[in-house]
């Protein structure tokens, strides 16, 4: 038996896992637990067909994700006012009392606007639309598909190197890791100049579900 673990809500399952018999896959190296026996890391992979190339022509940058203090969407509107360009923030509203008070007052349907949590069909266009995915993090993500989605359509991130990023992110490349609001804002004409259809073609490379099932298949392979 294989098992993936898509991260930990409690340390208590993890005895769990160790009185069980599978092999244990991880999502990411930084998502690996102590004490777990892992037989490899395989990072996630996207149906590119859904993430056309974008060119990143609403001139916003956008925050994709859960409004919660782990995403850090305060910040995300701190950075786009420093580096004075518009935000777009797209995700479903997970902490009531943390969107009223630092995110809502700042939403004035101009530089800030709170899109909702847009579905399947609209995100691409929204992702590969927009001049720079900002991604502060308030935790260690486990993975951060927003980011990859992003990459796929050709848009560069901009990131805490917390959690997985630094797996997931090139800086340079494909985007750049830093710490904190002032310098994520001194990096945004950077990232700008970032060559699209490198962006795009890096991720594409990584992040496929075609590569997803070849590791998989490996893994497999190594523990019949």
């Amino acid at each position: 038996m294989v098992t993936t673990v898509h991260g930990f809500s409690d340390p208590r399952i993890l005895p769990a896992y160790r009185r069980s018999r599978s092999a244990f896959v991880s999502i990411s190296d930084a998502d690996r637990a102590s004490g777990l026996d892992y037989v490899a890391t395989v990072h996630h992979g996207l149906d590119l067909g859904q993430f056309p190339f974008g060119e990143g022509a609403s001139g916003t940058l956008v925050a994709f994700g859960r409004i919660h203090p782990d995403k850090a969407t305060a910040d995300a509107i701190a950075i786009a006012r420093r580096a004075g360009l518009p935000l777009l923030i797209c995700g479903p509203v997970h902490d009531v009392g943390y969107f009223r008070e630092c995110v809502e007052p700042h939403v004035d349907g101009e530089q800030i606007r709170y899109l909702g949590n847009i579905g399947p069909a609209e995100r691409a266009a929204v992702l590969g639309g927009a001049s720079a995915l900002l991604h502060p993090l308030g935790f260690d993500e486990p993975f951060g598909l927003s980011v990859v989605e992003a990459m796929a359509c050709g848009t560069p991130v901009i990131g805490y190197p917390r959690g997985a990023l630094p797996e997931t992110v090139e800086p340079g490349l494909t985007g750049f890791l830093v710490d904190g609001v002032e310098s994520a804002a001194a990096a945004v004409p950077a990232a700008l100049r970032l060559d699209r259809r490198q962006v795009s073609a890096h991720a594409r490379a990584r992040f496929s579900a075609d590569r997803m099932v070849d590791d998989y298949l490996r893994v497999y392979e190594a523990v019949r």
